[in-house]
């Protein structure tokens, strides 16, 4: 029976090009545009560790003076730890890491070659097992290398091949900057987006991935360029170690929820600890534990234009949906007579509202796919933009079902009424007029 529905319905889209045309149209710009917008939202805000970000946590302290504002053009200081506060969090969590954006200039291996500037990260030994990077040559830094300031460097596929193509980097040296490194690791591809570990202010949360890994003690050694917010309350004492800079951030490992209330008891014990030596002047109420889905939020990565564009979207959606709605109902009615014969020669009212349901559908499966296309070219729109998410918008296999399922779906509940009133069409009336 459906097979013979779908044939009445190729028929029916058939004798009327033009509707038909202009219904598909409506339902495909309508889904376009809003799944244009779903994508760009889905991937602003998906889990970028969906595998490991239950137990990860960002700590939040305040050591900001009383005076100090607490917000400016590159965000919240106090988002950020000076070294000493950085430390102190690091060695109370079981498994941490404290890290920094970093910005260098490499040397490739062929002097023919002219240099150039890459984005990577300073960081502590924990930060590799933290957050589950693998290796494909080598390994990380022991917690021995960050105390020894050893000049090693971990470096991405991509910067390994670049610089020394298909043979072994291990064991090799690479210059950054005025200084020689030697490659102990080469990480498997690794771009979480959006990117929760460096600082909002330096990538918008989303960019591309790092290039290199550094000991942190050796990059403060090494007086090495940082990229994030900088904040300083404490005039003279500019250096990366001193206790009025902020410009790290720290994630630690917490595996159950009494390790949780314990960590953020001792945050709040941290903080009362400082303000009573002179150092902290905030309330110590200010200490708060973020995870890492709260921590997305609370950096607010979606931008409020974005939730207004969708908004709009959904609204534009909604009057293409009720335009088809008055074109399906002016489709069907005219259908009467037809649908008559077939009642006075015993169909039912609920074949009838069947029949036209599957018509309505198969708009549906048009407009979505014509909905996929305009989405597609939204998006490529979309990765011209300059803002810092633009290059990650691209749609994966579960926005490309959501397209055909919000079209179908909407078409069938737009079907819905016209369908219900063609159902309800007393034959009797309309016989007598043939």
């Amino acid at each position: 029976m459906f097979a013979y529905y779908l044939d009445l319905a190729l028929r029916s889209l058939r004798r009327n090009p033009v509707l038909t045309g202009l219904m598909v149209l409506a339902i495909g710009l309508g889904i376009g545009a809003s799944m244009t917008m779903l994508t760009v939202l889905h991937v602003m805000a998906q889990d970028p560790l969906p595998q490991r970000s239950a137990q990860l946590y960002y700590p939040h302290i305040d050591p900001l003076p009383k005076a100090y504002p607490a917000h400016n053009d590159w965000g919240d200081p106090s988002d950020n730890f000076t070294w000493p506060d950085a430390m102190a969090l690091l060695e109370r969590a079981g498994r941490g890491a404290a890290m920094a954006g970093g910005n260098v200039l490499v040397w490739p291996v062929d002097p023919d070659q002219m240099p150039f500037r890459l984005q990577g990260h300073y960081t502590t030994a924990g930060f590799f097992g933290l957050f589950g990077l693998s290796f494909e040559q080598g390994h990380g830094w022991s917690p021995a290398d960050d105390e020894a300031h050893a000049r090693v460097v971990v470096l991405s596929h991509e910067l390994a091949h670049k610089l020394f193509g298909e043979a072994d980097a291990v064991g090799r040296m690479v210059r950054l900057d005025d200084s020689e490194f030697q490659v102990i690791g080469v990480t498997a591809d690794w771009a979480p987006q959006p990117m929760f570990y460096a600082d909002a202010s330096s990538k918008g949360g989303f960019g591309e991935a790092d290039r290199f890994f550094l000991p942190l003690s050796t990059a403060v050694d090494l007086d090495m360029g940082v990229s994030g917010n900088q904040a300083s309350w404490k005039e003279g004492e500019n250096g990366k170690r001193s206790p009025g800079l902020t410009w790290l951030q720290v994630w630690v490992e917490l595996k159950d929820a009494a390790q949780v209330r314990a960590y953020r008891q001792f945050l709040v014990d941290y903080s009362a600890q400082q303000q009573r030596l002179g150092r902290f002047e905030r309330p110590a109420q200010n200490a708060r534990l973020y995870s890492l889905m709260g921590w997305l939020q609370h950096e607010e990565l979606v931008p409020g234009d974005v939730r207004l564009q969708l908004w709009l979207a959904l609204g534009f959606l909604t009057v293409c949906l009720t335009n088809i709605i008055a074109l399906l109902l002016a489709k069907f009615l005219r259908r009467s007579a037809e649908v008559s014969v077939r009642r006075a020669l015993g169909a039912r009212r609920r074949d009838i509202f069947l029949q036209f349901g599957i018509e309505s559908a198969l708009i549906g499966t048009l407009g979505g796919a014509l909905g996929i296309a305009i989405a597609q070219a939204g998006l490529w729109s979309v990765r011209h933009r300059p803002d810092a998410y633009a290059a990650v918008a691209r749609m994966d296999l579960s926005m490309l079902a959501l397209t055909v399922v919000l079209a179908v779906l909407g078409s069938v509940l737009a079907g819905l009424l016209p369908a219900w009133r063609a159902s309800r069409v007393a034959p009797a009336l309309q016989l007598k007029a043939l």
